[in-house]
């Protein structure tokens, strides 16, 4: 039997100062392995938000998410990390929470984050790019079945996302993602599907890529939004 992660009429708002931000509404799709998920949106759009709901870390007004295969935290959200912690014990302390052999998980982040001797300092300490490098390490040891991913290949030095883009594509068949990137030509290389957020009436999904970023980029341009297909 086929696992599935199910996204069923999601709704997100946050409060503002002076009203309701309705970020979300009435969002679904699903999601299977082999999914390769893009997702494009201008910002505020709520391309962050939508995986911090599939990932758990919060919780969606209305509407609700069966998760039937196991699902990272959204890497380049840092929430899951302990800021006191040093690299080597945050590695340590989710490999424990996630049941993996510690010190296999340990020579993979290790190697993979190339923090060198980072790696031994609070996580509070590390810049933006060494945070990336030290989440996506994580997931990609612990083997969850869906990883998130929120615009790690977006920071660092241009090797390390050759890197990340590199492990995304050599994924086994039987994992998925969900990618959210500010750069289309990302998604157009790496996703076999593309969904597009707070453009038109409602979210679009399509898996043809690369007319739908195309259709994307002349929306952007103020030349109208027509869905490919």
């Amino acid at each position: 039997m086929i696992k599935n992660i199910r996204v069923e009429n999601i709704s997100k708002a946050y409060k503002t100062k002076s009203s309701w931000n309705q970020v979300l509404s009435d969002v679904s799709f699903e999601i299977s392995p082999k999914d390769r998920i893009g997702i494009l949106g201008r910002n505020g759009s709520g391309k962050s938000t939508l995986l911090r709901l599939i990932g758990g870390s919060e919780q969606p007004d209305s509407g609700k998410i069966i998760r039937e295969m196991s699902v990272s935290w959204p890497v380049g959200f840092g929430g899951h990390l302990q800021p006191s912690m040093s690299g080597r014990a945050n590695t340590k302390f989710c490999a424990r929470i996630y049941d993996r052999d510690i010190d296999e998980v340990l020579r993979f982040v290790k190697d993979f984050s190339e923090l060198g001797r980072y790696f031994e300092e609070p996580f509070r300490t590390y810049s933006s790019g060494m945070k990336a490098r030290l989440g996506f390490a994580l997931s990609m040891a612990i083997s969850f079945d869906c990883l998130l991913i929120d615009e790690v290949t977006a920071v660092g030095d241009v090797a390390f996302r050759e890197k990340c883009d590199r492990a995304l594509e050599n994924l086994s068949d039987d994992k998925a993602f969900i990618l959210v990137n500010h750069a289309p030509r990302v998604i157009d290389r790496l996703c076999n599907r593309v969904i597009v957020l707070g453009i038109g009436p409602e979210p679009y999904h399509s898996p043809n890529v690369h007319a739908t970023i195309k259709a994307y980029q002349r929306a952007l341009k103020n030349e109208g939004w027509s869905p490919p297909d």
